[in-house]
């Protein structure tokens, strides 16, 4: 019977004959106990100097040919378990996703209502998100009271983490322009070839700011068959928010109530086949943000294909090699003289 197993990149297709890898350190115990004992007989002599000279040359007799015949042994027994070499390849077939996160950068989104404050938070999970499209183009707009294009759609991710980690309130001039933040999205991806094309969009306000109207910008997503997630993000009731900005640019933050545009961006996410949500803490936006990836799978296939290829002439020729250098040795620069 024939069992295989794999260590590291290396397949064995006879498994079992590494256990008899068990049988170098016994003979090599029974050889140094058998040298040590009887090896050579006891002569009583009046002096040992004539031999001082020949005591390296002895040691060096005694241990290397035992140690390349046993070296010998270990790969002779691992070319006997016949080990192949794994050759991996992944061919990946299928379509992604154009994916575009719209985010709002107006200055309530430095409300404290989320840890450490509204922006952050969505800036963590957007990040998350993009993490689990491995196989998607994702793009990113931020707008406030203007939007602009941030990052185009890439597979590029990394390059995408450092655009979004680079975003940040006062930026842009403040506003909520939800209109303008969707039609950004929407002309960034209609002319993409991907079959299957997705705007999420997150705010924290209501729509006034911007000369595109919100409705507007959603009947082109909707007949360019763009499809829209809206998420709105804050509290019910009162948060912690800018009310004014010092002329240092620092904020000043007071309580002030959470307004967001509800039925607007419920509009906005049904009339292209998508969904509101209503993120409160940053838990509630983070499972949001897992809802979407869930609802927008990638249709990917992926085929894993190994070749094998014989790796045991190698063992085998260097275990040949070291018999012929031991015998050599043995019978010439190590030969012992009776």
């Amino acid at each position: 019977m024939i069992l295989g197993c794999t260590i590291g990149n290396i397949h064995f297709d006879y498994c079992w004959v590494l256990g008899l890898l068990i049988l170098i350190p016994i003979l090599t115990f029974l050889y140094y106990k058998y040298l040590s004992q009887n090896r050579y007989a006891n002569f009583r002599m009046s002096s040992l100097k004539a031999f001082e000279g020949h005591s390296l040359r002895g040691w060096l007799r005694m241990i290397v040919p035992p140690l390349l015949r046993l070296i010998a042994l270990t790969l002779l027994i691992i070319a006997l378990a016949r080990p192949q070499s794994i050759h991996k390849k992944e061919e990946i077939k299928g379509e992604g996703i154009d994916i575009m996160l719209v985010i709002d950068l107006s200055s309530s989104m430095l409300a404290k209502d989320f840890k450490p404050d509204r922006l952050e938070a969505s800036k963590k999970v957007a990040a998350e998100f993009i993490e689990k499209r491995t196989f998607d183009r994702v793009g990113l707009v931020v707008f406030a009271g203007e939007a602009y294009t941030q990052c185009p759609p890439t597979t590029d991710h990394r390059m995408l983490y450092d655009f979004l980690s680079q975003i940040s309130c006062g930026s842009l001039q403040d506003g909520t322009a939800i209109g303008m933040g969707l039609a950004t999205a929407v002309n960034r991806i209609k002319d993409s070839d991907s079959e299957s094309k997705v705007v999420v969009l997150l705010t924290d306000g209501m729509n006034n700011s911007g000369y595109y109207d919100p409705m507007d910008a959603t009947n082109m997503a909707k007949t360019l068959g763009i499809k829209t997630y809206t998420i709105g993000v804050g509290t019910m009731g009162d948060a912690l928010a800018p009310i004014r900005r010092r002329s240092d640019g620092e904020y000043v933050f007071g309580l002030v109530p959470v307004e967001i545009d509800e039925d607007l961006l419920v509009r906005m996410a049904e009339m292209t086949g998508g969904k509101y949500f209503r993120a409160t803490d940053n838990e509630s936006l983070s499972k949001i943000y897992d809802v979407i990836d869930s609802l927008e799978k990638s249709e990917i296939e992926i085929t894993k294909i190994e070749r094998h290829s014989e790796a045991f002439h190698t063992f085998l020729l260097w275990a040949f090699i070291l018999v012929f250098i031991e015998m050599l040795l043995k019978y010439t620069v190590l030969r012992s003289v009776p």
